[in-house]
């Protein structure tokens, strides 16, 4: 079936929800910031609910979004959890991880965001600071419901830094981070701290996360949503 746009497929929360009449409800959702980026970049979004089997998809969708959320079960890279550590969804866990490990196999063009670049990580091998000690300068997680910013430094010469460029403010909302890093990633953006900000997968393929929240910023998450949409575009026919 030929489409004019690539059909990305962003992962949903499953949370409850306050709707209508509605309290509590249990939903499957994603924040709308993350379908106004692709759709602005040009690309069609559907929404992946966290469920198994999901890897069948990509016989249908073109590149993939993994959304922020909650923390990841520490079991799946080998810790027992901290006390810091918030509550785990772990059927999201394993579907998402089931999800990004046929998405690389495949190479389906993939853009993991906060939550999603660390289940980059693990996914192929890494694993996660459970709880980020706090330094001066750099808050990376304020009061719930709010973003804090924070400056980001991108390594020249990576695919992150061909869309962001050098030194970038970013909007942050995340308790962990990057510890050991997985097979075949690249360290590409620290902030001042050092906390690792940005990874991507070495050579051709479009693996690339990072742990702010582009899809809340558009003058700098446009161009990474455009950099997955367009690695997700077919080649024009000759």
């Amino acid at each position: 079936m030929h489409r004019n746009r690539p059909l990305i497929g962003i992962t949903a929360y499953e949370v409850p929800a306050s709707f209508s009449h509605w309290r509590d409800m249990p939903t499957m959702m994603v924040p709308a910031g993350y379908a106004h980026a692709v759709i602005a970049a040009g690309g069609l979004p559907v929404v992946i609910p966290p469920s198994g089997g999901t890897s069948d998809l990509l016989d249908r969708v073109d590149g993939l979004v993994f959304s922020g959320g909650s923390d990841i079960d520490p079991a799946l890279y080998g810790q027992a959890p901290e006390p810091e550590t918030g509550p785990v969804v772990r059927h999201r866990d394993d579907s998402e991880l089931e999800l990004l490990r046929a998405a690389l196999e495949r190479d389906v063009p993939v853009l993991g965001v906060c939550r999603g670049m660390q289940l980059l990580n693990i996914a192929v091998g890494g694993t996660l600071v459970q709880h980020l000690p706090e330094k001066p300068g750099v808050v990376h997680k304020g009061p719930p419901g709010t973003f804090t910013t924070h400056d980001v430094a991108v390594a020249p010469g990576s695919r992150l830094y061909g869309m962001v460029g050098g030194a970038v403010a970013v909007h942050s909302c995340h308790h962990q981070g990057v510890d050991r890093l997985g097979e075949d990633l690249v360290v590409t953006a620290h902030a001042p701290d050092g906390v690792v900000e940005g990874i991507e997968t070495e050579g051709e393929r479009f693996a690339v996360g990072v742990l702010w929240h582009p899809e809340e910023h558009a003058e700098l998450g446009g161009p990474l949503f455009r950099g997955l949409v367009e690695a997700a575009s077919p080649a024009p026919a000759l």
